[in-house]
């Protein structure tokens, strides 16, 4: 088997109320942004996904196993270099959302193309506004450290 990639994991912000990594992945950033971008393509490292346009403004939903049906809006689009998803993933209400709403947090990926493929950082913010503002960020930053690490495989296995 082949060397992968090894990454820092994913560290809390208490004070900005955001999770964020920077990983490399040896990868083109075409595919990377495909990765992080393309319905079909997500579906392969993160949830199942449902993207209904493209651009700024599409709605979609993300499914987890085990876990349900996520509400997904694209909130910035700057091809192929930065992509935001808002997505409803507070436990407050007990129940998903068909929207996302006031309990949302914004994920925003952003690629930059280096000697040996790409860097890509996730940042995730608006912790302050859910039901649990430790909690959830300690949750998410385990599940960027696995998601992402998924996506290293991926994408390293296919190049």
């Amino acid at each position: 088997m082949e060397h992968m990639t090894s990454n820092p994991a994913s560290v809390v912000d208490e004070g900005r109320f955001a999770v964020r990594r920077t990983i490399q992945i040896a990868a083109p950033i075409e595919k990377v942004w495909s990765a992080v971008t393309q319905p079909e393509h997500i579906s392969q490292w993160f949830g199942t996904a449902v993207i209904h346009g493209a651009g700024v403004g599409a709605r979609g939903t993300l499914t987890f196993e085990g876990y349900g049906v996520v509400p997904l809006r694209i909130e910035a689009f700057d091809e192929p270099r930065l992509v935001s998803y808002r997505w409803g993933n507070d436990d407050a209400s007990g129940t998903m959302p068909d929207e996302v709403d006031e309990h949302s947090t914004v994920f925003t990926f952003t690629l930059e193309p280096t000697a040996d493929g790409t860097q890509l950082t996730v940042v995730e913010t608006g912790f302050e506004a859910t039901s649990d503002p430790a909690a959830n960020m300690e949750s998410h930053r385990g599940g960027w450290n696995d998601e992402l690490d998924k996506l290293v495989a991926l994408l390293e296995r296919g190049a």
